[in-house]
């Protein structure tokens, strides 16, 4: 009843800000349900019934005041509210609270949203009440979804109507084990609901000409604390040192090229352990933890935002973890010319491996 209180009072609170602009702001909810996606064997025995839930949604409008706005054809930015029946006893239900930005294409008619949040899980793993739930290592986890929508505005009295495909994606990035993770596919059926009379007109003004930089000297730092796969192991501490050269190439992307540095104290607590438990493995107890690679990137800039997606290859390799291959994905945030900080998500391919907080500079 608490939890329900909250969330009443934080929808609330929403409701009231929006009075304030309302030719900024919007409301949609959308019903999905759908299929949980088998991405891995392991999590076959949690796959019953059909997972549903509902979004509710802030957004708010931008009409091209920033030039930025203009060269995204005017997207929206808000909050949304996700509940989740998983269908499932042993994974029980997902309570999320997300940012999310909304992109149009095709005369406004077709919205994609992309988001990331934090969720909470009622019923996530534990060795003597849940050993079941493989999936959820942890009550906190990270989430992503994506909304596919086509949508139809102001249809009768503020009301319009959207419909499409929903992909949600739950996982804690191994910060604490078990984490083999679940992603939905789901279709949606939601409304909307514009608090104006009328949209404002967009502006569209600007002249957005061609635009490059010299190549800029970026370094960064980055920690978190994770754990192997080996439950119970221990959550322990990493760090991440990055030097990498960027190339601005437009207003909207630069490509990266640079080093990685990594101390992963998780792999410390492994190699020791496969050494003694497993001998048939070969590991030796002094095979060292540290790896280093190199990695090509590319950055897409929103504003004072940016989506980074960098691919590396490790080319000090000591311990064999989940191959030589490794992804990087994530969100950085300018603050001014030269300083910026960063969340992202470090895999080796679908395998996550850690949740990466960073700072840097670009020089």
């Amino acid at each position: 009843m608490r939890n329900l209180l909250s969330i009443i009072l934080l929808l609330t609170s929403v409701v009231l800000y929006a009075q304030d602009d309302k030719k900024n702001t919007y409301f949609d909810f959308n019903y999905f349900g759908g299929n949980i996606a088998l991405h891995n064997n392991d999590i076959l025995h949690l796959i019953k019934g059909h997972p549903e839930g509902f979004v509710f949604s802030f957004n708010k409008k931008t009409y091209g005041n920033k030039v930025w706005e203009q060269r995204y054809n005017y997207p929206e930015y808000g909050v949304s509210f996700m509940y989740q029946d998983l269908k499932n006893d042993v994974l029980g239900n997902n309570i999320g609270l997300y940012g999310h930005y909304n992109f149009y294409f095709f005369k406004r008619h077709l919205m994609l949203r992309i988001a990331q949040g934090l969720v909470y899980s009622t019923n996530p793993y534990d060795k003597y009440e849940n050993p079941k739930n493989i999936a959820f290592g942890s009550d906190i986890l990270s989430s992503t979804y994506l909304m596919f929508n086509y949508k139809k505005d102001r249809l009768f009295n503020g009301f319009g109507f959207q419909t499409g495909v929903t992909l949600v994606h739950y996982s804690n990035a191994n910060v604490k084990a078990p984490n083999t993770s679940v992603n939905t596919i789901s279709f949606n059926l939601g409304l909307t609901y514009n608090l104006a009379s009328e949209d404002k007109d967009f502006i569209t003004d600007s002249v957005d000409g061609k635009f490059t930089e010299k190549i800029k000297y970026n370094l960064a730092f980055r920690s978190g604390i994770n754990e192997s796969d080996i439950i119970g192991s221990g959550q322990y501490s990493f760090y991440v040192l990055s030097a990498y050269a960027d190339k601005r190439l437009s207003h909207y992307s630069a490509i990266q090229f640079g080093t990685d540095v990594f101390f992963s104290n998780f792999l410390k607590e492994l190699i020791y352990y496969q050494s003694v438990a497993y001998p048939e493995l070969n590991v030796n107890r002094d095979d060292d933890y540290k790896r280093v690679g190199l990695f090509v990137g590319h950055e897409l800039f929103v504003n004072k935002m940016s989506v980074e997606t960098q691919v590396g290859y490790y080319v000090y390799y000591p311990y064999d973890f989940e191959g030589r291959t490794y992804l990087r994905i994530g969100l950085k945030r300018y603050f001014g010319k030269t300083l910026f900080g960063a969340v992202t998500l470090k895999s080796h391919g679908a395998k996550a491996e850690a949740v990466e907080f960073g700072v840097g500079v670009r020089l």
